[in-house]
């Protein structure tokens, strides 16, 4: 009896120390962390979580772009993973992007847009990377009030080119600060000059967010569904892609 009192006793430690062991084991996300930290410090990693795809997990740069790791973080690739369905191919980091992409416009405070509303019930809306030198933004502006009439509100928000500082910068920043921003936003785009002023803006906020979204260029509009539809487009293709 003695003999099996310390065995038993012998086997439950045994397995106390297993357990111990495995619940300080890292789970693959902190492990490919690790590995990304000891290779590279300063990669900005946002989040990893399980892919589509057994055995791969996804990593997302703050950034927005989203990389693939193997669980043990030995191997590291970039580029959209897409699944064959019966339909056709899906690209699933697409999907992963129009996610975060809605979510974020959802957050969005309309507060710090340029806003020019629908007219009577709205139908739908976009929300719009704009620049305002930029010719095809300025093309795209003209489809304004025809897209209002058809009940899609347009949302500005700021995404000067040229970068932080630069005079397009500062023309936003006026428009932004006017008294009538749709005014001053309408003559801005033909052109014309306007009033040089200066407040509290969220125009630099609005350019670092475009970045983070993966915008390289204007205008880029963004459905509700996280859609992105780079460039310009006429006011009847936008409404068919909202279903209008």
């Amino acid at each position: 009896m003695k003999l099996l009192k310390h065995v038993t006793t012998g086997l439950l430690f045994g397995a106390g120390l297993m357990l111990s062991a495995a619940s300080w084991a890292e789970n693959p996300e902190d492990v490919i962390l690790k590995k990304l930290k000891g290779a590279g410090p300063d990669i900005p990693v946002s989040e990893i979580r399980k892919a589509s795809v057994p055995a791969f997990y996804e990593v997302e740069l703050t950034s927005g772009e989203i990389l693939y790791a193997t669980e043990d973080g030995q191997y590291l690739f970039s580029g959209d993973l897409y699944q064959i369905a019966d339909q056709g191919f899906k690209n699933l980091t697409e999907e992963r992007r129009m996610t975060a992409r809605a979510e974020q416009m959802a957050s969005l405070d309309e507060d710090k847009m340029i806003v020019f509303p629908a007219e009577g019930d709205e139908k739908g809306q976009i929300t719009v990377f704009t620049d305002i030198d930029c010719a095809y933004c300025r093309k795209l502006h003209q489809e304004v009030p025809e897209l209002n009439k058809m009940g899609i509100t347009v949302r500005y928000l700021g995404f000067p080119r040229a970068g932080i500082g630069s005079g397009s910068y500062y023309t936003m920043v006026s428009a932004w600060c006017a008294e009538n921003q749709l005014d001053a936003m309408t003559k801005a785009k033909r052109g014309e000059s306007i009033e040089d002023k200066r407040c509290d803006n969220p125009i630099a906020e609005q350019y670092r967010l475009g970045q983070k979204l993966g915008v390289q260029g204007t205008p880029a509009i963004f459905l509700d569904d996280g859609r992105l539809l780079p460039g310009y487009m006429p006011a009847a293709r936008i409404a068919g892609a909202l279903n209008i």
